[in-house]
């Protein structure tokens, strides 16, 4: 049967501007995407060490219906510093909630942990998120070692002399009007696996550094020790939609999304990760909501990989065009 689906760029996704700003030589970064009218925002957040901003807003039972800018960073807790400049440029443009003497941008976020990578001393701050505010619009939508993905790394389970340059990635798909996108920060303890290969594409290296082994065979082989190397990894990433979705059902699809996690990490949501998805819908189509779910998911799993594949070496971290596949 012949497919109906359509790779796009991220960017073509209607409603939405993303931009990035980042650190090479500090090894950090932050990516935002902005919505100038508002969109309807879930999220859920998985994994036992999230680092998050405004993320009880997005229950369904809150009152605000609509979030104005997601970004995802590094920096861990320090990195939530970059929602300020964020904030800042959405107010100097009129962007927010009306409440009288001004507008609130609601500003919307999660970090990843990237502080044993390049300089800790340095983190996303408020002029780092009004720089990526300032590159919103860009196209295509850069992958790799950028925006919030500068510093990502990937199979730490033995240490930061074992472990894999990671970074961002995107991908988007279109079926007749409807327009379904990921893009997501991988930074996770363990491994990324190619669903469509079964082969571990980045992770865990062997002690010569020359080759990737399963993290999860080394978690298992040592169940019974209870050392914590890293406390937070995190693979955070949004999904952007044209369609027509309220604030639950934007929720269900960030659920849903959270299955490319499951495809392509090996392991997900574990205690050491604070895996985190934001969905984001800007209302242009009527469509089924389990279609978007689906396609949510297809486009994440891709997106981790790309995240990986696209990596450059950075701070001494081979990439995956320099290992050989597990």
């Amino acid at each position: 049967m012949e497919t109906i689906l359509a790779e796009i760029d991220f960017t073509d996704i209607e409603g939405i501007r993303t931009g990035h700003a980042e650190d090479l030589q500090a090894a950090t970064g932050c990516t935002v995407l902005i919505a100038d009218k508002g969109c309807t925002v879930g999220v859920d957040v998985r994994g036992g060490a999230p680092g998050t901003r405004e993320t009880d807003l997005l229950d369904p039972v809150n009152l605000v219906d609509k979030a104005h800018a997601v970004f995802l960073a590094g920096g861990s807790a320090f990195g939530l510093d970059a929602g300020a400049g964020i904030m800042q440029y959405l107010e100097e443009r009129a962007i927010g909630f009306d409440v009288q003497v001004t507008r609130v941008p609601i500003v919307c976020g999660a970090v990843l942990f990237d502080l044993t990578v390049g300089d800790h001393s340095i983190r996303p701050d408020r002029a780092m998120g009004y720089q990526a505010c300032q590159h919103a619009g860009e196209r295509p939508c850069r992958q790799g070692s950028i925006g919030a993905g500068t510093g990502a790394s990937v199979g730490k389970i033995l240490g930061m002399n074992r472990a894999m340059k990671s970074g961002l990635g995107c991908h988007a798909l279109r079926v007749g009007d409807l327009q379904v996108g990921a893009l997501v920060a991988v930074n996770c303890l363990g491994d990324v696996v190619d669903p469509r290969s079964s082969r571990i594409v980045a992770g865990t290296l062997s002690a010569d550094r020359s080759r990737i082994i399963g993290t999860e065979d080394i978690m298992i082989r040592s169940y019974a020790e209870q050392k914590n190397l890293f406390v937070s990894n995190t693979t955070i990433g949004v999904v952007a939609t044209n369609a027509l979705l309220t604030k639950s059902q934007a929720t269900k699809l960030a659920s849903m999304a959270q299955n490319g996690y499951a495809r392509t990490l090996r392991p997900a949501h574990t205690m050491f990760d604070g895996d985190t998805i934001f969905a984001m819908a800007t209302g242009e189509t009527e469509a089924d909501m389990n279609v978007v779910g689906l396609l949510a998911a297809r486009v994440m799993e891709r997106a981790v990989v790309a995240a990986v594949t696209h990596a450059t070496p950075l701070c001494g971290l081979p990439c995956n065009s320099d290992i050989a596949a597990g």
